[in-house]
């Protein structure tokens, strides 16, 4: 995604911060202690497709002891999503906000976007020992509060990142991992009848990580190595740890894991024509063209035949081929 696109939902994001700060100060409901930006925005590997089906997460925290109902009791979860999704209505909007299983989502339909807004609230306990004051945070999830820290998942990125890739940024952002992890979820996404049944984002983010190839300049080399890594650990078994929580992201039978080995499996035989040693361009770009079911690889011109000014010239954006998706239709 161009920084122009993440600057434009972004900002939208922050305007939604307005509108819910008002909205809550409106109602006369507690005031949050804050939001921040999470999951594949904080960790830059929301990918750009044709579907125009992006989501910014942004989360909004309240402190626990300010989540009361009118007994003084915790206010459920339900209660806390329904308080933001208050909060936020605007006669603005085509289609109000509405408070979903896990977030609050806000609709920017003819923009091809939404905003979910995760709500959360803050644990502050003392140590007794040490006396030392922890922080915990849990997330309003269907009809409980169940823990959860978005803020250390993006840091756990960030530090994958900058010790795994090799031209990794200062800043944690950029390089070769995130890139990996952003095909990976560009491969998962590309079929259109997949999206109910594959692994999530972070689940796949996880895979990369424990399955990560280095190879310094050649991404193509990395991404397919990685692949055939998670194929290995999937191979002896479906479960999948989460790097911050003490629990799974993926149960032992979790059918869209599954899913993903099935679909990796399929795919990586496309790419068997790369080890020929008289592979031409033209098989290569069928082949990477096959294993994300677009068409847009064998548009590119053969490098070694591109002017000077071609090889100057920025990357395109990949978008599936139109006559691709009208066969899936056709079959599906």
């Amino acid at each position: 995604m161009s920084r122009d696109d993440r600057a434009d939902i972004f900002g939208k994001a922050k305007i939604n911060r307005d509108r819910l700060r008002n909205g809550l100060d409106r109602n006369g409901s507690p005031k949050a202690i804050g939001s921040r930006t999470q999951g594949s925005y904080a960790m830059k590997t929301m990918i750009q497709h044709d579907r125009n089906d992006y989501d910014v997460d942004d989360g909004v925290y309240f402190k626990r002891d300010k989540l009361k109902d009118d007994k003084g009791q915790d206010k459920a979860a339900e209660d806390a999503r329904k308080m933001v999704s208050d909060a936020l209505q605007d006669k603005r909007f085509a289609d109000q906000p509405e408070p979903r299983n896990n977030c609050v989502r806000v609709y920017y339909k003819s923009e091809g976007y939404h905003v979910d807004v995760p709500v959360y609230r803050e644990n502050r306990e003392t140590d007794p020992f040490t006396g030392v004051e922890k922080k915990s945070f849990e997330i309003a999830a269907g009809d409980t509060w169940r823990v959860s820290d978005p803020l250390a998942n993006t840091q756990w990125f960030k530090e994958a990142n900058a010790s795994k890739s090799p031209d990794a940024s200062t800043d944690g952002n950029d390089g070769q991992f995130v890139r990996v992890v952003r095909l990976a979820k560009a491969f998962a996404r590309s079929r259109y009848g997949w999206t109910d049944k594959i692994a999530s984002g972070f689940t796949i983010s996880k895979l990369c990580c424990d399955n990560f190839a280095r190879d310094d300049g050649r991404d193509d080399r990395s991404f397919r190595q990685t692949l055939r890594g998670i194929s290995l650990q999937l191979a002896l078994g479906i479960a999948v740890r989460h790097p911050v929580l003490n629990e799974n992201l993926a149960e032992p039978d979790d059918a869209k894991t599954a899913f993903l080995k099935e679909k990796i499996d399929e795919n990586l035989k496309h790419l068997e024509v790369l080890d020929k040693l008289d592979c031409t361009h033209d098989e290569a770009m069928k082949a990477w063209d096959a294993l994300f079911f677009t068409d847009w690889f064998s548009k590119q011109p053969d490098p070694s035949k591109k002017s000077k000014i071609e090889k100057a010239s920025g990357p395109a954006v990949i978008k599936q081929g139109e006559s691709r998706y009208a066969t899936e239709r056709r079959h599906a």
